[in-house]
């Protein structure tokens, strides 16, 4: 295969050219000395043709595109490339590996070939402006956008304006549903961090994004860096809306493919998941952050504290009761993880009672480490408190020696907006306060280079999503991510998150290793 790039022309030497000839109607054949030569124009339908015959070629984005904003790390070439040539499939590449990039260059080439007219991006909350639109602004100027956000009147509003991409959250695609679903001129649709938003069929939000992802003529690109972030069936509903017939049509189907069951409430996963996990979710692409980009190191440390004598007391007390309750009985997962989290709030300080309101415990030392961190630190830190007491609290007792901003599923939007954008171009604040599950995709913080987590979260995901908020492009400080812990309940979710384990059984572990 010959790439003549001044003439935009592949030029294939063939035992038999009808095999290229019969299926590319603007392939032609050339005599040159003593052989047939298939010349096909080197444009991106007929070079998804040749691919699928079996005939691998470059896309042309590869030769022909001038990459506006920077120059791309080759993973990002190749990724925009896969992208070019499948109109629906799955982005995998690692958090932080630049897929903003990746995508928009994408939907830019084919914009520009018109084989594209609008997209649709549905985002997180916490990236709609920070992450789409200001990559978008500051990278593509000739490309407008619109952000989907506020009341229905203002986003039916937003939605008729004139623009190339419309960028919306995932609850907001439920108020939009059909209007966007009814709208021809928008034919790439992008779904970002599938595997949050699109892993359970049952959802208002899956439901709303099936209704606008079947259009026959709409490319469609799912993007997660953790698309099994629980069980291999995780990818069962997240490819129900991207490739639906990668997978069985019922639940089940798939489950028993992919896992065994063990008791009543146990599955595990099958020695073959993963190859199955791969194939329901081809095509895609994966590039793991450690291979393409040269990034300096992160390391991880724990700092153990003492409890209080209230917080032990009430510690104590909550694990007799636990123990009490459970019985020797069996109980869900989602229960035990609630229970769980029960004794990780004593350990934060901030309880929450059965009315719901927050009981202040002392965590005199949690916060006094927190703060030697700090201080520690040569950049700016964030820190990740899981509960809305927990944080409030940490946020006031920081804020007398430190500037600091506070993040939680309540902050508005263009609150958000302006402390993330302060947070990484401004010199204050210098902590951020934050629940992880509020800004714990799509974000790069790269400011800070030390994130602290006064306690544990429950969900991987959420834990290697938040981590990656400063271990991305652009980072130029050695990274530090500090676990706080006091109490065995957190330990051991540390070390499960750590070793990538599931929370089941925890917290029997812990009572009997308590009691």
């Amino acid at each position: 295969m010959l790439i003549k790039k001044e003439f935009k022309k592949i030029v294939l030497n063939l035992s038999d050219p009808n095999r290229v000839l019969t299926v590319i109607p603007t392939a032609k054949t050339l005599e040159y000395k003593g052989s047939t030569l298939v010349v096909v124009p080197h444009r991106d339908e007929e070079t998804r043709i040749l691919n699928n015959i079996g005939i691998s070629a470059p896309m042309p984005i590869e030769y022909y595109y001038d990459w506006p904003g920077f120059t791309p790390f080759d993973h990002q070439k190749v990724t925009s490339a896969f992208l070019t040539k499948h109109k629906r499939a799955f982005c995998l590449n690692d958090m932080g590996t630049g897929k903003t990039m990746s995508v928009l260059w994408a939907y830019d080439h084919l914009r520009r070939n018109g084989q594209a007219k609008k997209m649709l991006i549905a985002s997180p909350l916490s990236t709609l402006e920070e992450t789409w639109g200001n990559t978008i602004f500051r990278n593509f100027p000739h490309l407008t956008f619109a952000v989907l956000h506020g009341s229905r009147q203002k986003r039916e509003k937003l939605l008729e304006e004139d623009v190339d991409a419309y960028i919306i959250n995932h609850d907001g695609v439920k108020i939009l549903g059909d209007l966007l679903a009814n709208r021809d001129d928008i034919d790439v649709v992008v779904i970002d961090e599938i595997a949050q938003v699109g892993r359970n069929k049952g959802t208002d939000r899956w439901k709303a994004l099936r209704k606008i992802v079947p259009h026959p003529n709409r490319w469609c690109w799912g993007l997660t860096g953790t698309p099994t972030p629980n069980a291999p069936t995780d990818v069962w509903a997240q490819c129900r809306l991207v490739l639906p017939d990668n997978v069985p049509t019922y639940f089940g189907a798939f489950q028993d493919q992919t896992m065994r069951k063990l008791g009543p409430y146990k599955w595990v996963a099958r020695p073959n998941a993963t190859e199955i996990v791969a194939r329901a979710m081809s095509p895609s692409i994966r590039f793991e952050r450690d291979e393409c980009i040269d990034l300096p190191p992160v390391t991880y440390e724990t700092r153990t504290v003492e409890l209080t004598k209230q917080q032990k007391d009430a510690y104590k007390h909550m694990l007799t009761k636990l123990h009490a309750e459970v019985g020797g009985t069996e109980i869900t997962a989602v229960n035990e993880a609630v229970k769980v989290m029960k004794l990780v709030q004593i350990a934060c300080g901030a309880a929450y009672d059965n009315t719901g309101d927050t009981v202040f415990i002392p965590a005199s030392e949690r916060l006094r480490v927190t703060e030697e961190i700090i201080e520690e630190a040569g950049s700016k830190v964030i820190v990740f408190v899981p509960f809305t007491g927990a944080l409030e609290a940490v946020a006031d007792h920081l804020s007398k020696n430190h500037t600091v901003e506070k993040i939680q599923g309540s902050t508005p939007k263009s609150e958000r907006d302006r402390i993330f954008r302060e947070f990484q171009h401004t010199e204050n604040p210098r902590v951020l306060v934050a629940q992880a599950s509020a800004m714990s995709h799509g974000l790069t913080l790269t400011a800070a280079s030390v994130i602290i987590w006064f306690a544990p979260v429950n969900s991987l995901e959420t834990y290697e999503q938040a981590c990656a908020r400063i271990t991305r492009p652009g980072q130029k400080l050695k990274q530090l991510i500090v676990n706080i812990e006091a109490s065995p309940v957190e330990k051991a979710i540390y070390e499960r998150l750590q070793s990538k384990g599931r929370m089941q059984g925890l917290l029997l572990n812990v009572i009997k290793e308590g009691l």
